[in-house]
């Protein structure tokens, strides 16, 4: 079904356009854009809250799994640990 929508172009987007003032009317129409914005408006903040702290999680896991140097020991001396 998704594909069907590839292929809509100008002519019929005007069309569609023309059907719903015609059954809206000139005032309603503005009405319900504004609804429509304000939705997707909202579903968009709702997504990012969603991501923030999922993001942040995944860097805090990153920096505590990064390996750690150390450096009490020079380059190229291996320590022994004898027992």
């Amino acid at each position: 079904m998704t594909s069907l929508f590839l292929f809509i172009g100008t002519t019929e987007i005007l069309l569609i356009g023309a059907i719903a003032l015609l059954l809206f009317g000139g005032k309603k129409l503005p009405e319900m854009m504004k609804g429509l914005g304000q939705g997707v408006r909202e579903f968009k903040k709702g997504v990012n809250d969603i991501n923030t702290p999922i993001e942040e999680d995944t860097k805090k896991e990153s920096a505590e799994n990064a390996p750690v140097e150390d450096h009490n020991t020079e380059k190229g001396n291996k320590v022994n640990n004898e027992k």
